[in-house]
């Protein structure tokens, strides 16, 4: 995030000063598309993405386990395939480089795509063991209020 933050800021400086560089923006959108895969698969290692943990979570026994193992399947196929998908895209750029920097190959630009499918489905696995436990008690909700005080009486 510094880099692309660098980055854009020296673009924005030499802009302003009549001097563009021609690189800056197509590197920022590189750095910006690198910054979205490795953040997905560290929220993934913290299970931080959308989903519906509430439905999950009131489940019980097999039906909770059989529901967690059919998302993690269907996550993990999905990533596989972005996986071997994002291989076969580095092999079909093979000679090609960046349009504004002729010295830099365009794999290197779009190796984000199977790696961070790899460390996406690398956090799925190594957060698998949490989620078929089940909600911790601390991650419960409290119960709700009540209309007792603490010694018993009624709150009016």
């Amino acid at each position: 995030m510094a880099a692309l933050a660098i980055v854009v800021v020296v673009g924005v400086v030499f802009r302003k000063s009549g001097a563009s560089l021609i690189w800056y923006d197509e590197i920022a959108s590189i750095l910006l598309a690198w910054l979205t895969y490795y953040g997905a698969a560290l929220a993934a290692l913290n299970r931080a993405h959308i989903g519906m943990p509430t439905l999950v979570d009131r489940m019980k026994g097999v039906q909770r386990t059989v529901v967690v193992l059919f998302g993690e399947v269907c996550t993990l196929a999905f990533f596989g395939l972005l996986t071997w998908a994002g291989i076969r895209v580095l092999t079909v750029l093979g000679g090609t480089t960046l349009v504004s920097l002729p010295s830099v190959p365009m794999s290197l630009a779009q190796s984000v795509i199977p790696i961070g499918s790899v460390l996406f489905i690398v956090a799925q696995l190594l957060s698998l063991p949490d989620a078929l436990a089940g909600p911790s008690r601390d991650d419960e909700l409290p119960p709700a209020p009540s209309n007792e005080a603490d010694d018993g009486r009624a709150v009016t």
